[in-house]
């Protein structure tokens, strides 16, 4: 079975920073784009950033300068490092890709469950 799994979520004060990290399990054998969203209490679930199998990352403008996201593709892993934290960033972060399990199945997008950051003084 196909798991993504965040972790490194936690409650930092404004100003601080966190590395989240996703791993992706089970039988895969290809990633396409990985990306980070965020759904903050009472809001729609956003697109923070996203990078593909080629290292080309977006980002939504509000974490632009603060937030850098990498990827291990030999470990099937996506890391978002947030900088500079915000009351505002405060949201349960989830990990989202693009994988194929096998050379003959289609691409399908994944969820993790999610890791909540929260960001208080």
């Amino acid at each position: 079975q196909l798991q993504l799994v965040e972790s490194g979520g936690g409650l930092v004060q404004p100003g601080e920073s966190l590395r989240l990290s996703c791993a992706a399990s089970g039988s895969i054998f290809s990633i396409n784009v990985m990306g980070w969203y965020r759904q903050a209490p009472g809001k729609q679930r956003e697109l923070v950033a996203t990078i593909t199998s080629g290292g080309s990352t977006n980002y939504v403008d509000s974490v632009k300068g603060r937030f850098t996201i990498s990827r291990d593709n030999a470990k099937n892993m996506v890391y978002l490092q947030m900088n500079s934290l915000k009351p505002e960033d405060t949201a349960v972060y989830y990990c989202n890709a693009d994988i194929k399990r096998y050379t003959w199945t289609a691409v399908l997008n994944y969820w993790g469950k999610g890791t909540l950051v929260t960001v208080s003084s």
